[in-house]
């Protein structure tokens, strides 16, 4: 029993400390406090960004088409996979712009002034039909994606889904990184 009196008498009660004591015990929960709030806060951070979807800039984009490519990756990379505008040329993209019924799925356009946004990223990531082509609606009909897989063979219909099968990193918008048996074959 003289041990458990003697370590109280040590600790001493509220009443029994000083002043500089409980401030010094106070300050030094809220520091603690605040470290475990900022632990959680880098916790909850570090989280959402594993799992959140993000995006890899391969491609440079001028700062002042970088917030339209953000919405045209958030707006159609929400339902599909967002395609680099390269593959079509800027006239099905101005159609696809316009047009709710998105290839037999009515779909809800973005307004202006982000509509607008997205449609000046695409005009300078796409290029131009040549005058006597028509409009293509897909891809395997684009001259723009033939030409940019000249050595594929494609044995089943081109689908948005189908370009994970050769670019692994198509998810994060990353078109450039091929599987191993294409960057073999290169």
């Amino acid at each position: 029993m003289g041990t458990a009196h003697q370590s109280e008498s040590r600790v001493g009660t509220a009443h029994q400390m000083s002043s500089r004591q409980i401030i010094f015990l106070m300050s030094n929960r809220r520091v603690a406090k605040y470290w475990i709030l900022l632990f959680c806060l880098g916790l909850s951070v570090s989280l959402a960004m594993a799992i959140a979807p993000q995006t890899v800039a391969v491609d440079r984009v001028p700062e002042r088409y970088q917030l339209g490519r953000e919405l045209y990756q958030e707006n159609c990379g929400t339902c599909h996979l967002a395609l680099p505008p390269a593959v079509m040329p800027r006239e099905t993209w101005q159609q696809l712009l316009q047009d709710d019924q998105h290839y037999g799925v009515q779909v809800q356009l973005p307004i202006d002034p982000p509509r607008r946004l997205i449609w000046q990223y695409l005009q300078f990531a796409s290029r131009p039909l040549v005058s006597s082509e028509e409009t293509p609606y897909r891809m395997r009909n684009s001259r723009y994606f033939q030409a940019l897989h000249p050595r594929v063979k494609f044995t089943s219909p081109i689908t948005i889904s189908s370009c994970l099968q050769c670019h692994p990193g198509a998810m994060k918008y990353d078109f450039r990184s091929l599987t191993p048996q294409w960057l073999d074959s290169q």
